[in-house]
């Protein structure tokens, strides 16, 4: 063997521990940084999921009185969805992005830092984008760019209160073209920010089985994440996206038995539909039958030996039994907590929302939530 050759090969082996340290130190820093992502509220409709991100819009849909209220019930970080499209409209400021959009974002974060409050930062864009990451194999590089200026950015507030979380839900893409774009941004802002925590989830809807299919990253210093909604029937009664059957759904009850399930039965017109409906009480939907499937979850980050949080879950409430929500949010909150995996509500004041509240006026906190939520209302 040559001189240089060996002299490769010796680097090569001392860099294996020295690389197995640096993950085993950034894995420590996820586990303790998880520690501030235990009871959280998701903010939407803000800087995401309405097209319309005006000054007035924005200053006025979730206000400083908001942010204050969060952290007054007990919640101790907001996951805060962000569309990435306005970032890289033009005027764009030095940093790369869209100077007016990120004054506003600015003023936001920090003065949820302000109130004591953690922030997830989290891209959420709309179907189309995430259908070009994957049609589009510059989409992958356009995506960690932009990460790489974001995280640029936000690089000198405190790593221990500002979390990165890559990407919402990336429904369409393929799951392994989705872990090596994953990956791409990851490693572009680990580039700008060294010291912060990243978030990473599953491909698709991010729901229990994309996490349960997924490999960690190389990257130590990652948080992993997984939405719950189960069982669909109930927490999505009434809405009018998914399924389309059901937007004839509502007042489902949770737990559900077979005779508290024959009005609700009626009311969806079409029989193959009607079955899924039925087996809803058939599969006997429950405290337990949660608390079984967090465990997997659970069981998945005990064996990767990494950091979880559930950073999604909750029920629709426009046509639901309010006691029946506040059961089942209960029962998902607690079989979180039990397995120590944090977790954020889907959301504030939206569809699935813990407080209501017309513009320019204050919010009415929903008490059956808050208590279901183990929180107080003050």
């Amino acid at each position: 063997m040559g001189f240089r050759l060996a002299r490769v090969v010796i680097l090569l082996v001392l860099a294996v521990p020295v690389l197995a340290q640096d993950r085993a130190a950034g894995v420590q820093t996820a586990f303790a940084r998880a520690q501030h992502l235990k009871r959280g509220i998701n903010t939407s409709q803000w800087f995401a999921q309405t097209g319309e991100y005006s000054a007035a819009r924005i200053n006025s849909y979730t206000d400083a009185q908001d942010i204050a209220l969060i952290a007054k019930l007990g919640f101790d970080h907001v996951r805060i969805s962000i569309d990435p499209t306005p970032l890289e409209q033009n005027p764009l400021g030095a940093d790369g992005l869209n100077a007016e959009f990120m004054g506003l974002l600015d003023h936001a974060v920090d003065t949820m830092i302000r109130d004591g409050l953690a922030v997830e930062i989290d891209l959420q864009p709309t179907d189309n984008y995430k259908q070009q990451l994957q049609n589009d194999d510059n989409q992958g590089d356009r995506l960690a760019t932009l990460w790489r200026e974001l995280a640029r950015h936000y690089a000198n507030r405190d790593p221990e209160r500002v979390f990165f979380e890559i990407l919402n839900e990336p429904w369409g893409i393929d799951p392994h073209r989705w872990a090596g774009i994953e990956a791409g941004v990851a490693e572009a802002i680990r580039q700008v920010a060294p010291r912060h925590t990243i978030i990473a989830s599953g491909a698709n809807n991010s729901d229990l089985p994309d996490l349960l299919a997924m490999e960690p990253l190389a990257e130590g210093n990652v948080i992993y994440n997984f939405h719950f909604y189960y069982p669909h029937e109930f927490t999505h009664q009434g809405a009018v996206w998914g399924l389309p059957w059901w937007k004839y759904t509502h007042s489902i009850p949770y737990p559900a038995t077979e005779s508290s399930m024959q009005e609700a039965l009626k009311e969806v017109p079409d029989a193959a539909d009607r079955y899924q409906l039925e087996n809803y009480f058939l599969d006997a939907w429950d405290a337990h039958h949660i608390r079984m499937l967090i465990d997997e979850a659970a069981e998945w980050a005990h064996v990767k030996n990494v950091p979880l949080i559930c950073d999604e879950f909750g029920a629709y409430r426009a046509r639901s039994d309010p006691a029946s929500r506040a059961n089942w949010i209960h029962d998902a909150r607690t079989a979180l907590e039990a397995d120590g995996i944090g977790w954020a509500m889907w959301d504030y004041r939206g569809g699935f929302g813990v407080v209501t509240k017309e513009d320019g006026k204050p919010a009415q906190v929903d008490d059956l939530v808050v208590k279901a939520l183990g929180l107080t209302s003050r």
